[in-house]
C-alpha cells in the first residue's frame, strides 16, 4: 500500500458525488480540515448543513469506499459527522425599542444636531414614544437645544439594576454626555473612553418602551460609529448634508461607510439641510446661497431616498438657541420637519416590511 498523504485522501473523496446536485463533497466544503493519518489509519469529519440531512448515512459509506477503491482496502477508515453550531441569539439591548434610527453627517456644521432634535420632536408630536442620545461626545449640543443645560441626572432600580433615568422634555426621553461633563470645558477624551461613555449611556438607562431610538451620531467616520453598529441592532440611518459640493463630498464617504461590508447598516435616505433661505413673513421667496438641489442630485446618483430639504429660516436658530425646537411651532420650520417624520416613518415601514416575519416590529402611536 502506498504512503497516506492528504491530497491522497481529497483525491478519493472528490469522486463522492452529493446527490441531487452533482458536485463532489470536497467541492462542497463538507469535508472538514482535519484529516487525520495514522499509519493505515485514516479519520476525517463531513460536515452537513443539518442533523437531519437524510443522505448522511449513504455519505459516510460512500467516502469510505471511495478510499478503499481508489487507494487500498487495507485502509482504517474513521469518517466522523458534524453540524455546525446555531449562533447564540443574544437578548436585544434595548428590548422595550422598535426602531433604532441614527442620524448622521460626514462632516460638522451641516445642522445634523438641529435635525435629529426636530425629528425626535416631530416624532413626538405625531403621537410616538420617542427617545433621543446625544452620542455627539466632543461637542454635545442636544441640552442647549432642548433647555435641558443644567440638568441633574438620577439613578432609580429596576430589576435589580441601578439604571440612568433619561431627561424628559417634549415628550422626548433625552440623554447625552453633556449632562456629565462641564459645559464650558472641552471633552479631552481617547477613542475608547468616548466609546465607553456611550455605551453606559445606552445600556444602563432606563429608557422604557419607544417606538423610535434616535442617535445624534458624531460627524465624520470614527471608531464611535463602528461602536454604536457594533453594540445596537440598527434600523437605519438619516443622513444630514447641505447643498454644498464639499458637504456631499463628505455625505458621499458617510454613506458609503454605511453601506460597506463592515458596517452595514440601512441608510434610510438624505436629508439636505439649509437647501435655501426663506424670510419668515415672505414664505414664497427662495435664496439658493449655499447652492442648489446638492442633495437631489447626489441622492438620485445614490439611488436613496431624499426624505426632506429644510430650508434656512431665522426662526430655526433662535428656537434652538432658546431651547424651544423649531418641530414645536406652526411655522415654514415646524411643517418641515413633520414632513421629515412622515418620510422617516415611511423609510422604517419599508425597512421592515422587508425583514424576516420573526424580526418585523409593528409601531404605532402611543
Amino acid at each position: 500500500m502506498e504512503r497516506l498523504y492528504p491530497n491522497l485522501i481529497l483525491d478519493a473523496l472528490r469522486t463522492v458525488r452529493y446527490p441531487g446536485n452533482g458536485k463532489n463533497i470536497v467541492e462542497l466544503d463538507m469535508v472538514a480540515d482535519d484529516i487525520r493519518i495514522d499509519g493505515n489509519r485514516v479519520s476525517f469529519s463531513l460536515v452537513f448543513a443539518k442533523p437531519t440531512d437524510p443522505f448522511m448515512r449513504s455519505l459516510v459509506k460512500s467516502a469510505e469506499a471511495a478510499i478503499h477503491t481508489r487507494i487500498s482496502p487495507e485502509v482504517e477508515v474513521t469518517v466522523n459527522t458534524v453540524t455546525p453550531q446555531a449562533p447564540v441569539e443574544k437578548a436585544p439591548l434595548l428590548p422595550g425599542v422598535k426602531n433604532i434610527v441614527g442620524v448622521s453627517s460626514g462632516k460638522g456644521g451641516v445642522g445634523k444636531s438641529t435635525i435629529a432634535a426636530n425629528l425626535a420632536v416631530a416624532l413626538a408630536r405625531e403621537g410616538y414614544r420617542v427617545g433621543l442620545v446625544d452620542a455627539d461626545i466632543f461637542g454635545p449640543s442636544v441640552p442647549k437645544m432642548f433647555g435641558l443645560e443644567d440638568t441633574e441626572l438620577y439613578m432609580h432600580e429596576v430589576d435589580g439594576r441601578q439604571l440612568i433615568i433619561p431627561a424628559e422634555r417634549y415628550g422626548v426621553k433625552v440623554l447625552s454626555i453633556g449632562f456629565l461633563v462641564d459645559k464650558d470645558a472641552p471633552v479631552l477624551w481617547r477613542g475608547s473612553m468616548a466609546s465607553n461613555a456611550l455605551r453606559q449611556l445606552i445600556e444602563e438607562a432606563d429608557w422604557g418602551e419607544l417606538d423610535y431610538f434616535l442617535i445624534d451620531m458624531p460627524p465624520g467616520t470614527s471608531d464611535i460609529h463602528l461602536t454604536l453598529v457594533q453594540t445596537l441592532a440598527m434600523t437605519g440611518v438619516v443622513v444630514v448634508t447641505t447643498p454644498q459640493e464639499v458637504a456631499l463630498a463628505d455625505a458621499r464617504k458617510g454613506i458609503a461607510m454605511f453601506q460597506s461590508e463592515k458596517v452595514n447598516v440601512p441608510v434610510l435616505g438624505l436629508v439636505e439641510n439649509m437647501a435655501w433661505f426663506t424670510p419668515e413673513k415672505h414664505p414664497e421667496e427662495r435664496y439658493y446661497i449655499f447652492g442648489r438641489d446638492g442633495g437631489v442630485r447626489l441622492a438620485e446618483k445614490l439611488h436613496i431616498k431624499l426624505l426632506a430639504q429644510i430650508p434656512i429660516v431665522g426662526s430655526i436658530c433662535d428656537n434652538a438657541d432658546g431651547g424651544t425646537p423649531a418641530a414645536l411651532s406652526d411655522s415654514i420650520s415646524g411643517h418641515a420637519f413633520i414632513h421629515l417624520a412622515h418620510e422617516v416613518i415611511e423609510a422604517v415601514d419599508e425597512r421592515n416590511s422587508t425583514l424576516p416575519p420573526t424580526v418585523k416590529v409593528n409601531v404605532t402611536k402611543k
